[in-house]
């Protein structure tokens, strides 16, 4: 009886015995199967890539960003925040900003005082 060895891309060694025209099949199979994993593993990589290229970036990050471009070289309320990110096209509502920019207070990251009443954020 025909005898057919396959040894797969993870080292795993397969052994079929059988008739000519049923190896054949087998073989068959085996391969479209395996060019059909070929192709959902390529789609799959290139879904996880198109999901991190379109994710959302992080308000603290870029809040730092302009931190290091200067744009706390005078203190900023958080409207004028929003406003500077709207500009780059993120939009953070104020109420959302408020908290983040809390956070970069704590970590020392931006400054706060009190001004006419408002707080402002600064180096």
């Amino acid at each position: 009886m025909p005898k057919a060895v396959i040894k797969s891309k993870t080292g795993s060694v397969i052994t079929i015995e059988g008739t000519k025209e049923e190896l054949a099949r087998i073989l068959s199979d085996y391969d479209r199967m395996s060019a059909v994993q070929q192709i959902k593993t390529k789609v799959s990589e290139e879904t996880k890539k198109k999901k991190d290229e379109n994710k959302r970036r992080a308000a603290s990050d870029l809040i730092i960003e302009l931190r290091e471009d200067d744009f706390f070289a005078k203190p900023k309320t958080l409207g004028e925040i929003a406003e500077a990110l709207e500009r780059i096209g993120y939009l953070y509502p104020t109420t959302t900003l408020s908290g983040v920019v809390i956070g970069l207070v704590q970590k020392k990251l931006l400054g706060r005082k009190k001004v006419d009443g408002k707080w402002v954020y600064g180096k």
